[in-house]
C-alpha cells in the first residue's frame, strides 16, 4: 500500500526530525526534541489546507489565472475555485524523484514540462538539511528552454509553537510593508504598517487578529537573512522561520477559514513574490534561456526552535 502523499523519506540531526513527501516534495513533519515545530498531517492522509507544500512556479494567487507575458496571453488552470484564482503553482500533487538521502539530508527533483498556461520546461530540485541549526530548505529552479521563463517561489509551513493554538502566541514581524487584499485575496493596495494593526514589528500577541496578509520591507542582517518569530509565553517555546535575500515576501495566515483545524498553527509562507506576480511582474524571476547567464535561480529558507 502507497501512502496518499506517496513514498515518506525519514531524515533526523541536531535534534530535529523531518519528513519529507514524495508528492511535491513537501514537508510532512518537522520535531525538535519530539515537540512539533510545524503543524504536519498524518502518513494516512494527503495534505490539506497546504501544509508543508512546496508552491511552484509561483506562490499564492494569480487573479482568473490570466497573465501576458513577451506578448503571449496564458490562461492557467483555476485551482480555487470558490475565488476564481489560479492558486499556488502546479507541482503540488505531483511526484518528485529521489536523487539523494543520507541520514540527515534528502534531495529530490521534479521536471515540470510544458503545458497549457505555463509553457516552459523547468527542471527543480529541492534539498532539505537537518543540523543542530534546524531546517535548511534549499530550492533550485533550471530553465531547460530556448526563450526566458517566468518564475516564482515559495512554501507553506505553518509554524507550531505549543498545543495551545495561536491565540495564546507572540509574533515578531519585521516588515514595514503590507498588501491590502480584496474579498478574493488578491492585492488591491499596499500601505505602511506603522500605526495599524499589521504592525508586529514589536512582538505582539496574535489573539483577536485575523490574517492572510502579504508583508515585505523585511529587516534583514548583514547577510541578507529575515527572521519572523513566534513565541508562546505560556509554555515558553519559540520557534523562527529565516528567509534569504531572494525571499522578499512573507504571507502569514491565521488559519481562521480552515475547515479543519482554525487557528490552530500559523502559516509563515516565505515568497520570493507577491500574489498575482505573474499578472503584474512585481519581483518576478525571469529565468534565462538554458545555456546562458541566468538560467538558473537558487534560494533557501528554514526554520528552527529557540
Amino acid at each position: 500500500m502507497v501512502a496518499p502523499s506517496g513514498e515518506q523519506y525519514d531524515i533526523s540531526g541536531g535534534g530535529y526530525r523531518a519528513v519529507v513527501t514524495e508528492c511535491g516534495a513537501g514537508l510532512r513533519l518537522l520535531e525538535y526534541d519530539g515537540a512539533p515545530i510545524v503543524l504536519g498531517y498524518p502518513e494516512d492522509r494527503r495534505a490539506f489546507g497546504g501544509r508543508g507544500q512546496l508552491l511552484l512556479p509561483w506562490p499564492n494567487r494569480v487573479r482568473d489565472g490570466k497573465y501576458t507575458f513577451d506578448d503571449q496571453e496564458l490562461q492557467l488552470p483555476i485551482t480555487e475555485v470558490a475565488r476564481g484564482n489560479a492558486m499556488h503553482g502546479l507541482t503540488r500533487w505531483a511526484p518528485w524523484t529521489l536523487e539523494e538521502q543520507t541520514r540527515h539530508s534528502v534531495s529530490l527533483v521534479h521536471r515540470l514540462m510544458a503545458q497549457p498556461g505555463y509553457p516552459w520546461t523547468v527542471d527543480l530540485h529541492v534539498l532539505y538539511d537537518l543540523s543542530a541549526d534546524g531546517l535548511t530548505v534549499t530550492v533550485t529552479a533550471t530553465n531547460l528552454g530556448p526563450v526566458r521563463a517566468p518564475y516564482a517561489q515559495g512554501a507553506h509551513p505553518y509554524l507550531c509553537a505549543g498545543d495551545d493554538g495561536v491565540d495564546g502566541w507572540e509574533l515578531t514581524l519585521p516588515a514595514d510593508t503590507v498588501l491590502r487584499v480584496d474579498e478574493r485575496k488578491v492585492p488591491c493596495g499596499r500601505g505602511d504598517v506603522a500605526e495599524t494593526d499589521d504592525d508586529f514589528r514589536v512582538a505582539r500577541p496574535l489573539r483577536g487578529h485575523t490574517l492572510d496578509t502579504p508583508f515585505s520591507g523585511l529587516a534583514r542582517d548583514e547577510e541578507g537573512v529575515a527572521e519572523v518569530r513566534l513565541h508562546n509565553p505560556k509554555q515558553d517555546r519559540t520557534v523562527v522561520l529565516w528567509m534569504d535575500a531572494a525571499h522578499r515576501w512573507a504571507q502569514v495566515y491565521t488559519g481562521d477559514d480552515l475547515p479543519e483545524d482554525p487557528r490552530r498553527a500559523l502559516a509563515v509562507e516565505p515568497m520570493t513574490a507577491p500574489p498575482n506576480a505573474f499578472a503584474t511582474g512585481e519581483d518576478l524571476i525571469l529565468l534565462a534561456p538554458h545555456g546562458t547567464d541566468g538560467d538558473e535561480h537558487s534560494s533557501s529558507w528554514g526554520i528552527r526552535a529557540l
